[in-house]
């Protein structure tokens, strides 16, 4: 789609949800805090986004990408300090080191299939008690299990996942509660809210229904919860004052822990327990 001066390409909110992976829902709500605003409106009312709004765009997928909150990422591109140019230059050696460090791997694992490829057939060739013929591969192993581990191929995500007895009602709580990001809801055919999703900052919850076939359920029907959700924020006072201000139960307020940081903790609507905090310098 064209602008109305007939130079610049638009592209509709499903077309930027798919390509950069948010949901519809995420990037209304990027628009209502004033984060993404789309370009323009259709006659019809849809939103339209152009090239600028998809360079911001890029950059903001970026900033989620490093784990800066929200407000982080909105002080970044406002000062100037995230321009697309500094960013992408940064992306492309972030992705050369990636290069490199896959191509080692490969050449690793040809020249470790290759030297145990020679162990099998100089071991069929060989005495029944002679050794000699046996390649010591531990060295390239570990060599191998440290590229591994430096591109982070094998995990690749992780979600925690809170059981509810109603989502819905968990969903807009917790966005409103303790500033969460609104993800999605998804609902079966006869519109019951089947599994939400909530976003904190460079990670994200989902919101599960209680199961009898796997045995899940809600604090609130537990009489206590057996784990605790951990949130790093940017202020721990600023963020207990805004979740005291909409209605948080406060279990204890901010303090200075002996582990090394500050935090309070709170309990949210069916009793999930979470904890705020920040490092201390």
């Amino acid at each position: 789609m064209i602008d109305e001066c007939g130079t610049r390409p638009m592209r509709r909110i499903g077309e930027i949800a798919e390509a950069s992976g948010l949901t519809v829902r995420t990037l209304h709500y990027y628009e209502e805090i004033g984060l993404l605003v789309p370009t323009a409106r259709t006659a019809a009312g849809h939103r339209l986004y152009g090239p600028e709004t998809v360079e911001r765009l890029y950059r903001i997928c970026l900033l989620r990408q490093l784990g800066l909150p929200l407000d982080g990422i909105r002080a970044g591109l406002e000062s100037g300090a995230a321009d697309a140019r500094t960013l992408m230059i940064d992306h492309l050696a972030a992705l050369e080191t990636r290069l490199v460090a896959e191509h080692r791997l490969r050449s690793r694992l040809v020249h470790l299939i290759r030297a145990l490829s020679s162990n099998e057939e100089s071991q069929n060739d060989a005495a029944p008690n002679d050794a000699s013929s046996n390649e010591d591969t531990t060295g390239d192993l570990l060599s191998v299990l440290e590229d591994m581990t430096m591109l982070e191929t094998t995990l690749n995500r992780r979600i925690a996942i809170l059981v509810y007895e109603d989502i819905e009602a968990a969903f807009d709580d917790l966005i409103r509660v303790f500033g969460f990001g609104p993800g999605e809801l998804t609902r079966d055919p006869d519109g019951n809210v089947v599994h939400g999703e909530i976003e904190a900052g460079d990670g994200e919850f989902w919101l599960h229904p209680e199961s009898e076939a796997f045995g899940l359920r809600s604090p609130k029907n537990l009489d206590g919860a057996s784990s605790t959700m951990a949130v790093m924020v940017d202020d721990v006072d600023a963020h207990y004052r805004h979740a005291l201000e909409h209605g948080a139960t406060i279990r204890y307020e901010p303090v200075d822990q002996e582990y090394g940081y500050r935090e309070y903790s709170a309990v949210d609507s069916e009793g999930h327990l979470w904890s705020f905090m920040k490092p201390l310098p």
